[in-house]
Protein backbone atom coordinates (compact mmCIF):
# COMPACT_ATOMS: atom_id res chain seq x y z
CA UNK A 1 0.00 0.00 0.00
CA UNK A 2 1.50 3.47 -1.16
CA UNK A 3 1.72 6.04 1.64
CA UNK A 4 -0.38 9.02 1.73
CA UNK A 5 1.22 12.84 1.38
CA UNK A 6 4.18 13.23 3.34
CA UNK A 7 5.97 16.73 3.52
CA UNK A 8 8.66 14.75 1.14
CA UNK A 9 6.42 14.32 -1.91
CA UNK A 10 2.93 14.12 -3.14
CA UNK A 11 0.89 10.82 -2.68
CA UNK A 12 1.45 7.82 -4.34
CA UNK A 13 -0.12 7.73 -8.03
CA UNK A 14 -2.07 4.21 -8.28
CA UNK A 15 -4.00 2.70 -11.31
CA UNK A 16 -7.01 1.42 -10.36
CA UNK A 17 -8.77 -2.41 -11.76
CA UNK A 18 -12.33 -3.61 -11.80
CA UNK A 19 -13.91 -6.72 -13.26
CA UNK A 20 -17.43 -6.81 -14.22
CA UNK A 21 -18.45 -10.61 -13.51
CA UNK A 22 -21.83 -9.82 -14.65
CA UNK A 23 -23.27 -9.14 -11.54
CA UNK A 24 -25.44 -6.44 -10.15
CA UNK A 25 -24.35 -2.63 -9.07
CA UNK A 26 -21.20 -3.14 -10.87
CA UNK A 27 -18.99 0.38 -10.46
CA UNK A 28 -17.83 0.54 -14.03
CA UNK A 29 -16.81 3.64 -13.34
CA UNK A 30 -14.84 2.60 -10.12
CA UNK A 31 -15.81 5.77 -8.15
CA UNK A 32 -16.03 4.93 -5.13
CA UNK A 33 -12.62 2.80 -5.05
CA UNK A 34 -11.18 5.64 -6.41
CA UNK A 35 -12.78 8.20 -3.04
CA UNK A 36 -11.23 4.95 -1.43
CA UNK A 37 -8.12 5.87 -2.33
CA UNK A 38 -8.27 9.26 -1.95
CA UNK A 39 -9.27 8.61 1.27
CA UNK A 40 -6.47 6.63 1.95
CA UNK A 41 -4.03 9.07 0.93
CA UNK A 42 -3.60 7.98 -2.39
CA UNK A 43 -3.91 9.89 -6.04
CA UNK A 44 -5.78 7.77 -8.65
CA UNK A 45 -3.73 8.44 -12.59
CA UNK A 46 -6.20 5.67 -14.25
CA UNK A 47 -8.79 3.38 -14.30
CA UNK A 48 -9.57 0.15 -16.15
CA UNK A 49 -12.59 -1.92 -16.29
CA UNK A 50 -12.65 -5.47 -18.03
CA UNK A 51 -15.80 -7.77 -18.20
CA UNK A 52 -15.08 -11.63 -17.49
CA UNK A 53 -17.37 -14.59 -16.62
CA UNK A 54 -15.23 -16.20 -14.20
CA UNK A 55 -11.69 -14.98 -12.52
CA UNK A 56 -8.67 -16.31 -13.77
CA UNK A 57 -7.12 -18.84 -11.56
CA UNK A 58 -3.31 -17.28 -11.78
CA UNK A 59 -3.60 -13.66 -12.96
CA UNK A 60 -7.77 -13.03 -11.85
CA UNK A 61 -7.80 -10.95 -15.21
CA UNK A 62 -5.72 -12.82 -17.64
CA UNK A 63 -2.54 -12.58 -19.19
CA UNK A 64 -3.48 -10.17 -22.03
CA UNK A 65 -5.53 -7.97 -19.56
CA UNK A 66 -2.37 -8.00 -17.13
CA UNK A 67 -0.17 -6.81 -20.22
CA UNK A 68 -2.35 -3.91 -20.73
CA UNK A 69 -2.82 -3.29 -17.09
CA UNK A 70 1.46 -2.63 -16.82
CA UNK A 71 1.11 -1.21 -20.24
CA UNK A 72 -1.19 1.29 -18.67
CA UNK A 73 0.37 1.66 -15.06
CA UNK A 74 3.39 2.51 -17.37
CA UNK A 75 2.23 5.16 -19.45
CA UNK A 76 0.68 6.91 -15.92
CA UNK A 77 3.42 6.37 -13.73
CA UNK A 78 1.50 4.23 -11.26
CA UNK A 79 3.15 3.31 -8.77
CA UNK A 80 0.83 0.90 -7.23
CA UNK A 81 -2.54 -0.83 -9.00
CA UNK A 82 -5.58 -1.21 -6.90
CA UNK A 83 -8.26 -3.86 -7.60
CA UNK A 84 -11.93 -3.51 -6.29
CA UNK A 85 -12.94 -6.72 -5.80
CA UNK A 86 -10.80 -9.18 -3.63
CA UNK A 87 -7.82 -11.53 -4.55
CA UNK A 88 -6.48 -14.27 -3.36
CA UNK A 89 -2.89 -14.75 -2.26
CA UNK A 90 -2.12 -16.83 -5.32
CA UNK A 91 -3.40 -13.98 -7.07
CA UNK A 92 -2.07 -11.20 -5.78
CA UNK A 93 1.66 -12.36 -5.68
CA UNK A 94 1.62 -13.75 -9.76
CA UNK A 95 0.21 -9.87 -10.83
CA UNK A 96 3.22 -8.26 -8.62
CA UNK A 97 5.61 -11.10 -10.83
CA UNK A 98 3.66 -10.07 -13.81
CA UNK A 99 3.15 -6.40 -13.47
CA UNK A 100 6.21 -5.72 -11.57
CA UNK A 101 4.34 -3.35 -9.32
CA UNK A 102 2.71 -3.66 -5.87
CA UNK A 103 -0.87 -4.68 -6.16
CA UNK A 104 -3.46 -4.59 -3.07
CA UNK A 105 -7.40 -5.10 -3.41
CA UNK A 106 -10.09 -3.32 -1.76
CA UNK A 107 -9.59 -5.18 1.31
CA UNK A 108 -6.56 -4.37 2.15
CA UNK A 109 -7.86 -0.44 1.32
CA UNK A 110 -10.76 -0.62 3.78
CA UNK A 111 -7.70 -2.30 6.38
CA UNK A 112 -5.57 0.84 5.62
CA UNK A 113 -8.22 3.38 6.06
CA UNK A 114 -9.78 1.90 9.21
CA UNK A 115 -6.10 1.75 10.47
CA UNK A 116 -5.33 5.68 9.65
CA UNK A 117 -8.33 6.66 10.97
CA UNK A 118 -9.03 4.23 15.06
CA UNK A 119 -8.46 6.55 17.61
CA UNK A 120 -10.05 4.91 20.57
CA UNK A 121 -8.18 1.85 22.23
CA UNK A 122 -11.17 -0.26 21.17
CA UNK A 123 -11.37 0.77 17.23
CA UNK A 124 -7.39 0.44 17.08
CA UNK A 125 -7.69 -3.27 18.74
CA UNK A 126 -10.61 -4.09 16.29
CA UNK A 127 -8.37 -2.53 13.12
CA UNK A 128 -5.25 -5.18 14.37
CA UNK A 129 -7.19 -8.02 14.91
CA UNK A 130 -8.74 -7.43 11.35
CA UNK A 131 -5.40 -6.87 9.73
CA UNK A 132 -3.61 -9.46 11.64
CA UNK A 133 -6.43 -11.85 10.26
CA UNK A 134 -5.91 -10.61 6.57
CA UNK A 135 -1.98 -10.90 6.90
CA UNK A 136 -2.04 -14.37 7.91
CA UNK A 137 -3.29 -15.77 4.57
CA UNK A 138 -0.63 -13.35 2.74
CA UNK A 139 2.79 -14.63 4.56
CA UNK A 140 3.92 -16.51 1.60
CA UNK A 141 4.09 -12.80 -0.48
CA UNK A 142 6.95 -11.68 1.76
CA UNK A 143 9.02 -14.46 1.39
CA UNK A 144 8.93 -15.07 -2.37
CA UNK A 145 12.32 -13.22 -2.83
CA UNK A 146 13.73 -16.72 -1.53
CA UNK A 147 12.47 -19.22 -4.64
CA UNK A 148 15.36 -17.77 -6.74
CA UNK A 149 18.07 -19.08 -3.70
CA UNK A 150 15.94 -22.26 -2.71
CA UNK A 151 14.06 -22.96 -5.48
CA UNK A 152 11.12 -22.24 -4.14
CA UNK A 153 9.22 -21.26 -0.95
CA UNK A 154 7.90 -25.29 -0.80
CA UNK A 155 11.23 -26.46 -0.28
CA UNK A 156 11.11 -28.67 2.56
CA UNK A 157 13.60 -27.38 5.43
CA UNK A 158 14.58 -24.09 3.63
CA UNK A 159 15.10 -21.24 5.51
CA UNK A 160 11.76 -19.74 3.87
CA UNK A 161 9.84 -22.49 5.56
CA UNK A 162 11.47 -21.66 8.80
CA UNK A 163 10.64 -18.17 8.90
CA UNK A 164 7.39 -18.13 7.54
CA UNK A 165 6.89 -21.07 10.20
CA UNK A 166 8.09 -18.40 13.08
CA UNK A 167 5.80 -15.61 11.47
CA UNK A 168 3.28 -17.28 11.17
CA UNK A 169 2.95 -18.81 15.15
CA UNK A 170 3.80 -14.58 15.95
CA UNK A 171 1.28 -13.75 14.48
CA UNK A 172 -1.22 -16.32 15.54
CA UNK A 173 -0.10 -15.44 19.26
CA UNK A 174 -1.03 -11.53 18.30
CA UNK A 175 -4.21 -12.81 17.33
CA UNK A 176 -4.45 -14.08 20.22
CA UNK A 177 -3.44 -11.41 22.52
CA UNK A 178 -5.83 -9.06 20.74
CA UNK A 179 -8.61 -10.96 21.12
CA UNK A 180 -8.22 -10.84 24.60
CA UNK A 181 -7.75 -7.84 24.80
CA UNK A 182 -11.06 -6.96 22.92
CA UNK A 183 -13.16 -9.34 24.52
CA UNK A 184 -11.88 -7.07 28.12
CA UNK A 185 -13.35 -4.31 26.28
CA UNK A 186 -16.99 -6.37 24.99
CA UNK A 187 -17.27 -7.06 28.71
CA UNK A 188 -16.62 -3.24 29.81
CA UNK A 189 -19.53 -2.37 27.22
CA UNK A 190 -21.81 -4.99 28.64
CA UNK A 191 -21.59 -3.30 31.61
CA UNK A 192 -22.31 -0.38 30.24
CA UNK A 193 -25.07 -1.80 28.92
CA UNK A 194 -26.38 -2.88 31.62
CA UNK A 195 -26.71 0.23 33.33
CA UNK A 196 -28.12 2.14 30.83
CA UNK A 197 -30.76 -0.91 30.87
CA UNK A 198 -31.26 -0.71 34.58
CA UNK A 199 -32.12 3.08 34.03
CA UNK A 200 -34.77 2.16 31.41
CA UNK A 201 -32.87 4.47 28.64
CA UNK A 202 -34.28 4.05 25.29
CA UNK A 203 -31.57 4.03 23.04
CA UNK A 204 -31.33 5.00 19.26
CA UNK A 205 -27.90 4.15 17.14
CA UNK A 206 -27.27 5.80 13.45
CA UNK A 207 -26.50 3.59 10.85
CA UNK A 208 -25.81 3.84 7.44
CA UNK A 209 -23.84 3.54 4.14
CA UNK A 210 -20.15 5.53 5.05
CA UNK A 211 -20.80 9.59 3.53
CA UNK A 212 -24.42 9.01 4.18
CA UNK A 213 -24.05 12.41 6.83
CA UNK A 214 -24.43 9.95 10.48
CA UNK A 215 -22.26 12.40 12.21
CA UNK A 216 -23.36 15.73 10.66
CA UNK A 217 -26.86 14.46 11.44
CA UNK A 218 -25.71 13.49 15.35
CA UNK A 219 -23.81 17.01 15.81
CA UNK A 220 -27.09 18.39 14.46
CA UNK A 221 -29.21 16.87 17.14
CA UNK A 222 -27.14 16.29 19.82
CA UNK A 223 -24.91 20.16 19.46
CA UNK A 224 -22.15 17.64 19.49
CA UNK A 225 -18.16 17.82 18.36
CA UNK A 226 -18.25 14.32 16.56
CA UNK A 227 -16.18 14.82 13.67
CA UNK A 228 -17.68 14.69 9.93
CA UNK A 229 -16.65 15.53 6.62
CA UNK A 230 -17.29 14.79 3.35
CA UNK A 231 -15.26 11.46 3.00
CA UNK A 232 -15.38 7.86 3.65
CA UNK A 233 -15.25 6.27 6.72
CA UNK A 234 -15.22 9.67 8.87
CA UNK A 235 -16.33 7.70 11.97
CA UNK A 236 -15.09 4.51 13.08
CA UNK A 237 -15.82 4.96 17.02
CA UNK A 238 -18.67 4.93 17.88
CA UNK A 239 -20.00 8.17 19.80
CA UNK A 240 -22.87 8.06 22.28
CA UNK A 241 -24.61 11.19 23.59
CA UNK A 242 -27.74 11.88 25.58
CA UNK A 243 -30.65 13.65 23.82
CA UNK A 244 -33.44 15.53 25.49
CA UNK A 245 -36.84 15.37 23.91
CA UNK A 246 -38.54 18.11 25.36
CA UNK A 247 -41.91 16.73 24.46
CA UNK A 248 -41.39 13.58 26.13
CA UNK A 249 -39.89 14.95 28.74
CA UNK A 250 -37.04 12.68 28.74
CA UNK A 251 -33.63 11.45 26.89
CA UNK A 252 -32.55 9.16 24.95
CA UNK A 253 -29.19 7.64 24.62
CA UNK A 254 -28.36 8.53 20.83
CA UNK A 255 -25.28 6.43 19.19
CA UNK A 256 -23.03 7.09 15.85
CA UNK A 257 -21.65 4.34 14.63
CA UNK A 258 -19.43 3.48 11.97
CA UNK A 259 -20.41 3.50 8.38
CA UNK A 260 -21.42 0.66 6.44
CA UNK A 261 -19.74 -0.29 2.27
CA UNK A 262 -20.14 -2.74 -0.05
CA UNK A 263 -18.05 -6.01 0.14
CA UNK A 264 -17.06 -4.62 3.82
CA UNK A 265 -14.26 -7.13 4.88
CA UNK A 266 -15.69 -10.07 7.10
CA UNK A 267 -12.94 -10.24 9.04
CA UNK A 268 -13.96 -5.88 9.70
CA UNK A 269 -17.17 -7.30 10.28
CA UNK A 270 -16.11 -9.95 13.35
CA UNK A 271 -13.69 -7.40 14.96
CA UNK A 272 -15.96 -4.66 14.63
CA UNK A 273 -18.65 -6.89 16.83
CA UNK A 274 -17.86 -4.38 19.77
CA UNK A 275 -18.40 -1.59 17.98
CA UNK A 276 -21.81 -2.62 16.47
CA UNK A 277 -23.44 -4.32 19.15
CA UNK A 278 -24.82 -0.77 19.94
CA UNK A 279 -26.76 -1.34 16.92
CA UNK A 280 -27.45 -4.54 18.31
CA UNK A 281 -28.97 -3.63 21.75
CA UNK A 282 -30.49 -0.44 20.30
CA UNK A 283 -33.82 -0.05 20.48
CA UNK A 284 -34.65 2.04 17.50
CA UNK A 285 -32.45 2.26 14.29
CA UNK A 286 -32.01 5.50 12.40
CA UNK A 287 -30.76 4.25 8.98
CA UNK A 288 -29.50 7.39 7.59
CA UNK A 289 -29.69 7.59 3.43
CA UNK A 290 -27.71 9.75 1.02
CA UNK A 291 -31.13 10.83 -0.92
CA UNK A 292 -28.37 12.63 -3.51
CA UNK A 293 -26.90 9.88 -4.40
CA UNK A 294 -28.74 8.05 -7.46
CA UNK A 295 -27.39 4.60 -6.10
CA UNK A 296 -29.16 4.96 -2.69
CA UNK A 297 -31.17 1.72 -2.77
CA UNK A 298 -28.07 0.03 -3.72
CA UNK A 299 -26.54 1.41 -0.58
CA UNK A 300 -29.96 0.60 1.77
CA UNK A 301 -29.44 -3.08 0.48
CA UNK A 302 -25.91 -3.12 1.31
CA UNK A 303 -26.56 -1.77 5.00
CA UNK A 304 -29.63 -4.27 5.47
CA UNK A 305 -27.36 -7.01 4.85
CA UNK A 306 -24.48 -6.19 7.42
CA UNK A 307 -27.69 -5.68 10.23
CA UNK A 308 -28.67 -9.25 9.07
CA UNK A 309 -24.86 -10.64 9.37
CA UNK A 310 -24.64 -9.07 12.94
CA UNK A 311 -28.87 -9.43 14.26
CA UNK A 312 -29.51 -6.25 13.89
CA UNK A 313 -32.15 -6.97 11.37
CA UNK A 314 -34.98 -7.27 13.37
CA UNK A 315 -34.48 -3.61 15.41
CA UNK A 316 -37.55 -1.12 14.15
CA UNK A 317 -36.15 1.07 11.58
CA UNK A 318 -36.53 4.52 10.54
CA UNK A 319 -35.33 5.94 7.46
CA UNK A 320 -33.54 8.98 7.37
CA UNK A 321 -33.36 10.49 4.01
CA UNK A 322 -30.34 12.95 4.50
CA UNK A 323 -28.77 15.29 2.04
CA UNK A 324 -32.38 17.17 1.05
CA UNK A 325 -30.24 20.64 0.51
CA UNK A 326 -27.98 18.69 -2.08
CA UNK A 327 -30.77 18.12 -4.27
CA UNK A 328 -32.02 19.92 -7.26
CA UNK A 329 -34.73 21.53 -6.98
CA UNK A 330 -36.62 19.64 -9.56
CA UNK A 331 -35.87 15.58 -7.25
CA UNK A 332 -36.57 17.51 -4.30
CA UNK A 333 -39.77 14.77 -2.74
CA UNK A 334 -43.18 16.31 -2.47
CA UNK A 335 -43.75 15.27 1.09
CA UNK A 336 -40.75 14.81 3.50
CA UNK A 337 -42.54 12.47 5.47
CA UNK A 338 -43.96 8.94 3.89
CA UNK A 339 -42.89 5.28 3.87
CA UNK A 340 -40.80 3.07 1.60
CA UNK A 341 -40.91 -0.50 0.54
CA UNK A 342 -38.63 -2.82 2.20
CA UNK A 343 -38.69 -6.48 1.85
CA UNK A 344 -42.33 -6.70 1.50
CA UNK A 345 -42.64 -3.96 4.71
CA UNK A 346 -43.40 -0.35 4.72
CA UNK A 347 -40.84 1.33 7.03
CA UNK A 348 -41.17 4.98 8.01
CA UNK A 349 -39.28 7.26 6.33
CA UNK A 350 -38.43 11.32 6.62
CA UNK A 351 -36.49 13.75 4.69
CA UNK A 352 -34.35 15.83 6.32
CA UNK A 353 -30.98 18.37 6.38
CA UNK A 354 -28.34 17.28 8.89
CA UNK A 355 -26.50 20.92 7.23
CA UNK A 356 -29.67 23.07 7.17
CA UNK A 357 -31.88 21.58 9.78
CA UNK A 358 -34.50 21.28 7.47
CA UNK A 359 -36.82 18.39 8.49
CA UNK A 360 -35.02 17.74 11.76
CA UNK A 361 -38.19 18.95 13.77
CA UNK A 362 -40.04 16.02 12.41
CA UNK A 363 -37.33 13.89 13.04
CA UNK A 364 -37.57 14.84 16.73
CA UNK A 365 -41.38 14.60 16.48
CA UNK A 366 -41.10 10.81 15.34
CA UNK A 367 -38.42 9.91 17.97
CA UNK A 368 -40.99 11.07 20.73
CA UNK A 369 -43.50 8.96 19.81
CA UNK A 370 -41.54 6.14 19.76
CA UNK A 371 -40.25 6.83 22.95
CA UNK A 372 -43.91 6.68 24.37
CA UNK A 373 -45.12 4.06 22.24
CA UNK A 374 -41.89 2.45 24.15
CA UNK A 375 -43.63 3.40 27.52
CA UNK A 376 -46.98 2.30 26.01
CA UNK A 377 -48.74 5.57 25.78
CA UNK A 378 -49.27 7.96 23.59
CA UNK A 379 -49.85 11.11 25.62
CA UNK A 380 -47.23 13.56 26.13
CA UNK A 381 -46.38 13.88 30.20
CA UNK A 382 -47.66 16.44 32.14
CA UNK A 383 -44.92 18.55 33.03
CA UNK A 384 -43.61 18.50 36.72
CA UNK A 385 -45.49 20.36 39.45
CA UNK A 386 -43.62 23.37 40.95
CA UNK A 387 -42.13 22.73 44.20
Amino acid sequence: MGSPDTPNGPAAPVLLVGVDFGLPHFDAELEELGLLAETAGLTPVARLSCKRKVPDAALFVGSGKADEIRMLAQMHGAQEVLFDQALSPAQQRNLERHLELPVNDRTMLILEIFAQRARSHEGKLQVELARLQYLATRLVRRWSHLERQRGGIGARGGPGETQIELDRRMIDKSIKSTRERLAKVKKQRATQRRQRERQDVFNVSLVGYTNAGKSTLFNALVKARAYAADQLFATLDTTTRQLYLSDARQSVSLSDTVGFIRDLPHGLVDAFQATLQEAVDADLLLHVVDASNPAFPEQIAEVQKVLAEIGADGIPQVLVFNKLDAMPAELRPPQLQDSYEWDGQAVPRLFVSARSGEGLPALRQLLTESVLAEKGTDKIPDPPADL
